[in-house]
Order: structure tokens, then C-alpha cells, then sequence
């Protein structure tokens, strides 16, 4: 297998590390630097309300917008990418993730308070699955498979991901 030059892959592994800054900072546009306008992306094994597994990209980004609004902490770790094939334009990537997201709880520090002062902690970890493709504004990912290793922490009584 041919591997990318060393600055396609720097490119690549950035283009991965631009959607957790995207996510992490709610800067919605800035996805649109990360996926292609057709991109499909499938949450579907560790997200509540992304019910196709291959949705479109502006459906899930509008659905990110809703479901993350109540997260005012959210911080990927990401991990190396490992490209699995490339062909010169076009590679298959795995890059193992850990997001510890923080909601506002009550100060009984288990009920969901969007005003609370508490912040309410879990974890949630796993694999990035991406097909990144080289375009005229850079490499970006046309699809986007999570796939879930873990979650702990559970989510606060009366709590629901806002659809």
C-alpha cells in the first residue's frame, strides 16, 4: 500500500483535528471547512436522535447544533490517525477518540438545570472512520463513521438531548 507524502498526511490528520476544534468551540461554520457539502456521516452507534445511519451533512450539522447546545464543555482527544488505504487523492482513516462532556446540573448535582452551576460529567470514547478526500480547498471528509467504544456516567434525571 502507498502511503501519503508527509504533507498530505499532516493535512489529513489536521483536517480530523478541525472537526473536534469545530465541535469543541460550537463553531458551527467551521465544519463546513471539514466536510464536503455531500458528506454522510453516521452517528448512529453512541448518538440519541441521529436516526439514519447515513445522514447528510447539513442535516446533522443542524441536528450538532441543537444536541451539543446544552454541553458547555465538550474536549476531544484525539489519538494518531492511522490511514488504512490511500490512492493519491483519497484515504480510509481510523483515529481513536475520548470526549469527557460536561452538562449544567442542579445543585443536588444530579438533575438536568440548563441555569444550574454544576457542570455533570461523562465520558464517551471510540473510533473515527473517515474517508477524507483531497478537494481544490483542501483535504475533507466525505464520510464519517463513529463508531462507539464507551460511555460512562450515564446522563442526569430528566435529561434529554434537544432534537
Amino acid at each position: 500500500m502507498s502511503m501519503p507524502d508527509p504533507v498530505d498526511r499532516l493535512a489529513i490528520e489536521d483536517t480530523i483535528v478541525r472537526y473536534t476544534v469545530a465541535i469543541d468551540e460550537k463553531n458551527w461554520d467551521l465544519l463546513d471547512t471539514v466536510f464536503t457539502p455531500d458528506a454522510q456521516l453516521d452517528y448512529s452507534s453512541s448518538a440519541p436522535g441521529v436516526d439514519d445511519a447515513n445522514a447528510d451533512y447539513p442535516t446533522v450539522k443542524r441536528w450538532l447544533q441543537s444536541a451539543l447546545s446544552i454541553f458547555p464543555m465538550t474536549q476531544h482527544m484525539v489519538g494518531k490517525t492511522y490511514i488504512r488505504s490511500w490512492d493519491g487523492d483519497t484515504a480510509q482513516c481510523t483515529t481513536l477518540f475520548h470526549n469527557p462532556m460536561g452538562m449544567p446540573v442542579a445543585d443536588d448535582g444530579k438533575t438536568w438545570d440548563p441555569d444550574g452551576s454544576k457542570l455533570f460529567m461523562f465520558y464517551v470514547g471510540g473510533w473515527y472512520h473517515d474517508t477524507v478526500t483531497r478537494t481544490p480547498d483542501g483535504f475533507r471528509i466525505v464520510k464519517k463513521v463513529e463508531q462507539s467504544g464507551y460511555h460512562d456516567g450515564g446522563f442526569p434525571e430528566g435529561f434529554a438531548i434537544p432534537e
